[in-house]
This record gives structure tokens, C-alpha cells and sequence, in this order.
């Protein structure tokens, strides 16, 4: 299995879309955790014991990717990320018709 195939399995172990912030990652892996640790899990021992196992995987899994993955910090990179109120700005700025510029 390649690292794409494996980190995909995670991914859909833990119920991920295929973009995800790390408090999504977390809150997905913490809810599942407190389904099947056998210490909560009300089914099967030996089933929630191998469950809990894969999950604790698919977790380390996708945070070494995460922690291995390099960031953008490019202009044109960070603009893909803008809230709907930095992209407005950023394109209207300057706008007589938007900003609270003076017209002369």
C-alpha cells in the first residue's frame, strides 16, 4: 500500500472530508475514541479493543502527515485562503464605489 492509499484509509477511517483543519482531525478522532475504547465500549471487547487500535493508526497516520507537510506562506498561495471579508478588501480597496475613499 502506498503512503496516498494509506492516508486515504485513515482519512475514511475517521470520517474525514478530503480537506480537513487538525481541530476537525481531532474532534473526529476524540468522538470515535469515546465510541470504541474499550474502556466506554458497550459491543464486543475484542472488537472495540482492534477498533480502538486502527483509529490510535489512522490518527498517528494522518498527524505525520500533517506534521510533515510544508506550508505556503507564498502570496498567491495565501490569498486562496482569505475570509470573504479579506477577499472583498483585497479586490476593492481601492474602489471609490466600496471603500470610504474621497472622490477629489
Amino acid at each position: 500500500m502506498n503512503k496516498y492509499q494509506k492516508i486515504t484509509e485513515a482519512r475514511t477511517l475517521l470520517g474525514l472530508p478530503k480537506r480537513a483543519t487538525i481541530e476537525e482531525i481531532k474532534s473526529n478522532y476524540r468522538r470515535l475514541m469515546r465510541k470504541w475504547h474499550p474502556d466506554h465500549c458497550t459491543g464486543d471487547a475484542e472488537q472495540c479493543r482492534e477498533m480502538a487500535q486502527k483509529l490510535s493508526g489512522a490518527y498517528a497516520t494522518i498527524m505525520e502527515y500533517c506534521n510533515h507537510y510544508q506550508y505556503s506562506f507564498a502570496g498567491d498561495e495565501v490569498k486562496n485562503y482569505l475570509s470573504p471579508d479579506e477577499w472583498w478588501h483585497d479586490r476593492f480597496e481601492n474602489d471609490f464605489i466600496w471603500s470610504n475613499a474621497k472622490k477629489i
